[in-house]
């Protein structure tokens, strides 16, 4: 996959887990240690299990419902420039998670399921954005060495996501606020970018006239 730095950093990006400490503070406050550690470990499989999922179903899925790869390029960088959007401004993407589902977090019944899956691992890490990358790469990714690269890169984010989650305290004490938002500013402005290529690449592709 020749493109495999580019993957990598789009679907880090999207991930993007420093986006989600402040979340995971506000769940894991009152949890003990191992227990914290526990939903951190499920968390990041989660993200693996998912993203792997999406990548493995992906040209089925395209098959199905006859979508090209151009096609769903453009969808998929919509997506992702609505969540850079956010992102630039420093709030959590409504495609992670609306007020709703936000209030529903802050307010736990108590039957909800497992947070280490929902929320935590699924949409706030792997949500529509990562999803929609993880298909468009099965479209498009041919080979034994390419189907490695993505599914690796996939580990990778999930293992970058784990880390970053272990770590969310000191991260959380070291950067503060301010020092949050400009993280979540420069991945947004990284994001908005890897969406311009999305787009202008899946239209050049449906509409060759235009180059």
């Amino acid at each position: 996959m020749r493109d495999f730095p580019l993957f990598f950093v789009s679907l880090f990006s999207i991930v993007n887990p420093l986006s989600t400490i402040p979340v995971y503070l506000g769940l894991t406050t009152d949890i003990p240690v191992p227990e914290r550690k526990r939903l951190t470990r499920q968390a990041s499989v989660t993200v693996f299990v998912v993203l792997a999922a999406s990548y493995l179903a992906g040209k089925g899925l395209l098959s199905f419902f006859g979508i090209s790869v151009a096609s769903l390029k453009v969808a998929g960088g919509l997506v992702i420039l609505a969540m850079s959007w956010s992102m630039l401004q420093a709030r959590m993407s409504p495609a992670k998670q609306t007020p709703e589902e936000a209030h529903d977090v802050e307010q736990p019944t108590g039957e909800g399921p497992n947070i280490a899956v929902i929320p935590l691992g699924m949409p706030l890490l792997a949500g529509p954005g990562s999803i929609s990358v993880m298909i468009i790469a099965a479209g498009k990714t041919q080979g034994l060495a390419g189907h490695v690269s993505v599914l690796t890169a996939a580990a990778v984010v999930a293992a970058m996501c784990w880390v970053t989650l272990m770590a969310a305290m000191p991260i959380g004490r070291a950067l503060g606020r301010t020092g949050m938002n400009v993280a979540t500013r420069f991945m947004g402005l990284i994001l908005a970018a890897i969406a311009v290529e999305f787009i202008t690449s899946g239209l050049a592709t449906i509409f060759p006239g235009l180059t």
